[in-house]
Formats: structure tokens, C-alpha cells, sequence
């Protein structure tokens, strides 16, 4: 089972590696940079060797970056739309340059323009600095929980995925929190089917590469995106064991984003999801 936590890369990727490993981990999730700002620390070649001998001795597979939150691809208003573009641009090549396997960001919130408008943000910046890059690195377009504007159903991200040709490169991260604010009750095994087969017909499931797992403060159909603790939000243990155990999910990395004070609380989460895994096998 790959399951990890979202860290810090501020002082080297390496020291991230090895604070991973320290909590049970074996994947992990950082920002790109600041995840409020446009600010990005560089990555010279010295920690990007340390780094890749890090993980390749402890096994950490795969990488996942995150995109700032202050990139909106569907911006109506130039400024910030050129901003997303810029910083999708950049980031992929960053990210390419240390061996990141994905790249997470949200799709965008429409302000007041109207979702088919948004849509069409999204898809015209995808096409200008996506759909040129020739790397490895796999962007993931987020599933979102529905609050105010934002776009981001499993709908939306087909319609996206299918406006630029289905490219190979374009994934999908699912967010069980987001998908509970979206309608999905997970405390159902037949809701996890149900959401696979929305998944498979609308642009296959091959296209899910990773998971944000956290419970949720809010049930079913709420609209709203509130982190919480593992086993004490709506889905608890029961939700979240539906969810992760489902063959065709179980494979997937695991990305713990839940409201922590300090990362050592990350370890206990991912030991008790290994224990109660353990159970059901």
C-alpha cells in the first residue's frame, strides 16, 4: 500500500525523503512553492542528488507535487489567468528536472463568469503551456467539493480532458473529502461503484493516479471543503476502508491532507490506516 502525507520541502527535498520514511511513509506530497504566493525556492543540482539517492534508497514512489492555490486556469481576468499559465509552465519543468512522477492543481474557480466560460480557461491555458510539454511528468486535474465557483466535478474534468484530445500525460486526483462535499456517501460500498463507473464512462479509471485521503466535516452533497481527522470526520473508519480497499483504487498512492499541528501526528494516521487495512486482509 502507498500512503503518505503532504510535507514541507523548505529545508531540501532530501530532508522531506527522510521525514517521510521517519513517519511510516512511503510516498509523499509537497508544494511546488509558496502555496499562497507565486514565490519558488530553487532546487539546485546538489539537493536534487542528494534527493534522488534518498529516494531511490528508501523507496519512495511516487512523488506528488502540488500546485499553489493562487493558480486559477480559469480566471476571466487576464492578470491572473496569465499568472496560472506562467506557473503551470514553469512548475512542470521544475518538477520534470527532479523526477516527479505527478503534478496535482486545481482546476479554477470561474469568480462570476459562468462555469462554460471557466471551462473554456481552463482548456485554452491547458493547450498553451500543457499541452507543448514533452516530459514525463503527469499533470492531475483535482476533484473539488463544489463550493462557490470552483470547478471541478468528474463531469467538468471530462469535459477538459476530452476538449484537449485525451492526452495521454493528463490525469485525475481524487479528494474523498472533495468527492463527499460532491454528492458521493462513501459510508456505502455500493457509492464507491457508483463513482467508479461515473469515473469509467466518463474518462476511465486508468486516468485515477492518485489520492488525497481525508475524512470530512461535512456529510454527503454539503458543498463544502473541510478537512478532518482521520476516522473522525463523516466517513470514519468504515468510509475510508471502503474506499481505499476497493480493487481498483488499493493500488493508487494515498496522500494524507488532514488538519495536523505538527507532522509526527501524519505517522500516527498512517499507522493506524495500515493497521486497519491489515485487518480486512
Amino acid at each position: 500500500m502507498r500512503l503518505g502525507c503532504h510535507l514541507s520541502i523548505a529545508k531540501g527535498l532530501d530532508n522531506a525523503a527522510a521525514e517521510a520514511k521517519a513517519l511510516g511513509a512511503n510516498t509523499f506530497q509537497f508544494f511546488t512553492r509558496n502555496p499562497r504566493g507565486g514565490k519558488a525556492r530553487a532546487i539546485g543540482e546538489k539537493e536534487i542528488a542528494a534527493w534522488l539517492a534518498v529516494r531511490s534508497e528508501e523507496d519512495l514512489f511516487p512523488v506528488v507535487a502540488h500546485l499553489p492555490y493562487t493558480v486559477n486556469m480559469a480566471a476571466p481576468v487576464e492578470r491572473p489567468h496569465a499568472f496560472a499559465k506562467m506557473i503551470v509552465a514553469e512548475d512542470l519543468e521544475r518538477m520534470e528536472a527532479i523526477g516527479a512522477e505527478y503534478l496535482v492543481v486545481h482546476p479554477g474557480s470561474h469568480v462570476s463568469a459562468g462555469k462554460e466560460a471557466g471551462i473554456r480557461r481552463i482548456i485554452a491555458c491547458l493547450e498553451e503551456v500543457f499541452l507543448p510539454h514533452s516530459g514525463n511528468c503527469v499533470l492531475l486535474l483535482e476533484t473539488m467539493a463544489g463550493q462557490g465557483t470552483e470547478i471541478g466535478t468528474l463531469a467538468d474534468i471530462a469535459e477538459i480532458i476530452t476538449a484537449l484530445g485525451r492526452p495521454e500525460r493528463l490525469g485525475v486526483c481524487l479528494d474523498t473529502c472533495h468527492l463527499t462535499g460532491a454528492g458521493f456517501d462513501f459510508l456505502q460500498k455500493e457509492e464507491v461503484e457508483r463513482m467508479l463507473l461515473e469515473v469509467d464512462g466518463l474518462f476511465g479509471i486508468d486516468r485515477i493516479c492518485a489520492v488525497h485521503l481525508n475524512d470530512s466535516k461535512f456529510p454527503p452533497g454539503s458543498r463544502r471543503d473541510r478537512h478532518a481527522r482521520i476516522g473522525a470526520g463523516y466517513l470514519g473508519k468504515e468510509g475510508l476502508l471502503n474506499f481505499i480497499t476497493h480493487p481498483l483504487l488499493a493500488g493508487l498512492p494515498f496522500i494524507l491532507e488532514t488538519p495536523v499541528d505538527d507532522y509526527s501526528e501524519y505517522g500516527v494516521e498512517i499507522a493506524l490506516l495500515r493497521e486497519w487495512v491489515g485487518k480486512t486482509e
